[in-house]
């Protein structure tokens, strides 16, 4: 029977079968070498499940004896011989090349599985690792609605895009590690598989640099102006928690992407280096301190200076170091060019570039485009590709830079043809510190997204050619942190809004309908419930 499980995002197919899988007293999770990493996290999810019991990862041909000591087995995959568990349920993870769209013959897609639950055991097949967490998620969900019985069932399914992702401001409000783990876990239960770590903004640098601690030191810490009193707030990250948070996604199969804010919203920077700046540079009384309002800031870092750049050289190199990934974003939105057009070191460099229209007015939007086309060549020396937001098309920047549109989707369609790499996320259905709905009582600000305005999100705009569709990498979900001081408040923003996306990013877009959505998330919300979350339950439509 024909079916889907309630599960958000909705499966490519979902085949209900007889019969129920029962977890017993005790669950093992058997996985070859190369897998027992994403067995280990499969395990900790199931063993919050109410009703599911002790959950253990195995390695193949591994069994654990009734007391729990690990015993050898001849069963070359890794099942309890006769006797030696009883009551015990086993659940098999692998790789093989076809999973995900059945007979369909030919290459299949990265993140690709088949989950197969019966009476007598569950499989979970990926095409890759990341594919066996996405049928790890889906099993995940099921219990999560079902408990320690699970309807028989076989689900194909693999994603629509590549670039699947959440980005969360830690710059105007800090969040724990313990509540990033969080979200991390929530992510990886929709299936999304990019973490967008904002960490600099004019409120706050929170990323610790061994070799220039003045960076948190000045930068990571602020007054409260809500206080009369003198009140500060803030925090960092080390590199112990940046390892701890790469390892935990990594389990997952989240990349995690930081980003390093230039050359605008850099206040918190120019609290310990208000010489890079346009006005400190030629006066050194000037003084920068992180802000505590929100907005768009003049002073920003000079374009001109090459001092910066040479700091950002080192800087980046430990940056490159911490976060094994492919990509750096560097930001490069909201950057107002006034202090550039007065400060004489920019006048200096946009001359010698012959950066002047034909008036003689200097182009500041292209010495911008110079100044993150040399942050550009910094990464990619180090193995790095650049990603800016989608201001950075505006001079002219290198095509290996991906653009990540938020603006509107126009901007990423002209971006696409142009032939910059695209990442969507437009404010008008993807900014989640948006309203959820236009009533007083809402919390939110600039805008308002319903849930019903995320769903209908489409990531491929009109009216660009076969080639150019194949620059749309995916798409992003966007939290904002300016009125966000607590975790549950962001809880509140992301969910459901942030389900809505998932389906969006990972199901064919000719499967969605916005009804059957609504008719699965009753479901899915009692899941969320479970997982102690804090959501949403206003109308999903304006």
């Amino acid at each position: 029977m024909v079916g889907h499980g309630d599960l958000i995002p909705l499966p490519v197919s979902y085949e209900e079968r007889e019969g129920v899988f029962h977890f017993g007293a005790e669950t093992f999770i058997v996985a070859p070498p190369e897998l027992l990493r994403e067995a280990g996290a499969l395990a900790a999810w199931l063993s919050s499940v109410d009703g599911v019991g002790k959950v253990s990862a195995v390695q193949a041909g591994v069994a654990p004896a009734p007391s729990g000591e690990k015993t050898s087995t001849s069963a070359p995959t890794g099942v309890p011989g006769a006797g030696a568990c009883r009551g015990c349920s086993v659940i098999h993870l692998s790789l093989v090349q076809d999973a995900g769209r059945g007979a369909r013959r030919g290459p299949r897609a990265p993140e690709a599985y088949e989950l197969e639950i019966a009476p007598a055991g569950i499989e979970i097949r990926g095409t890759d690792a990341a594919g066996v967490v996405r049928g790890a998620a889906s099993l995940w969900q099921l219990a999560l609605a079902q408990g320690g019985n699970v309807g028989a069932a076989l689900v194909r399914d693999e994603p629509r895009f590549r670039w699947r992702g959440i980005m969360l401001d830690c710059a105007r409000n800090f969040f724990r590690v313990e509540f990033i783990e969080k979200v991390l876990d929530l992510t990886a239960l929709h299936k999304l598989n990019v973490f967008h770590w904002h960490l600099t903004d004019d409120q706050a640098w929170r990323l610790e640099i061994p070799s220039k601690p003045e960076l948190t030191e000045r930068g990571a810490f602020r007054r409260d102006l809500r206080y009369r009193i003198d009140q500060w707030k803030g925090g960092y990250y080390s590199r112990e928690d940046v390892a701890r948070i790469i390892d935990y996604a990594r389990a997952r199969h989240i990349l995690v992407v930081p980003e390093i804010e230039l050359p605008g919203h850099s206040t918190a920077l120019l609290a310990s280096h208000p010489e890079f700046s346009c006005l400190g540079a030629q006066d050194p009384s000037v003084r920068f301190e992180p802000e505590d309002r929100y907005g768009i800031f003049e002073d920003i870092v000079c374009g001109g200076n090459e001092r910066v750049l040479s700091f950002f050289d080192e800087v980046l190199g430990q940056v490159c170091a911490m976060f094994p990934g492919d990509y750096v974003h560097m930001g490069g939105d909201e950057a107002p060019k006034g202090r550039w057009l007065t400060c004489p070191v920019c006048r200096q460099k946009m001359a010698m570039l012959g950066m002047r229209r034909a008036d003689g007015e200097y182009e500041p939007e292209h010495l911008q485009a110079w100044f993150m086309e040399r942050l550009a060549e910094m990464l990619a020396q180090r193995g790095k590709r650049m990603i800016g937001w989608d201001e950075v098309v505006e001079g002219g920047i290198g095509k290996d830079t991906v653009v990540m549109c938020w603006r509107s989707s126009e901007q990423g369609k002209r971006a696409a043809k142009l032939g910059y790499d695209v990442v969507m996320c437009p404010q008008q259905a993807c900014y989640l510190d948006h309203k959820h709905l236009d009533v007083p009582e809402e919390p939110g600000q600039l805008g308002v997204c319903t849930v019903k305005d995320s769903y209908m999100f489409e990531p491929i705009p009109e009216g660009l050619s076969a080639a150019e569709r194949r620059h749309i990498l995916g798409g992003q979900a966007n939290l904002w942190s300016e009125l966000l001081y607590f975790g549950r408040q962001a809880e509140y923003m992301l969910f459901p809004r942030l389900c809505a996306l998932s389906e969006v990013f990972w199901s064919a877009r000719r499967k969605r309908d916005f009804e059957d959505f609504c008719a699965r998330l009753g479901a899915h919300e009692r899941r969320l419930g479970a997982l102690d979350l804090l959501y949403y339950k206003g109308k999903l439509s304006k």
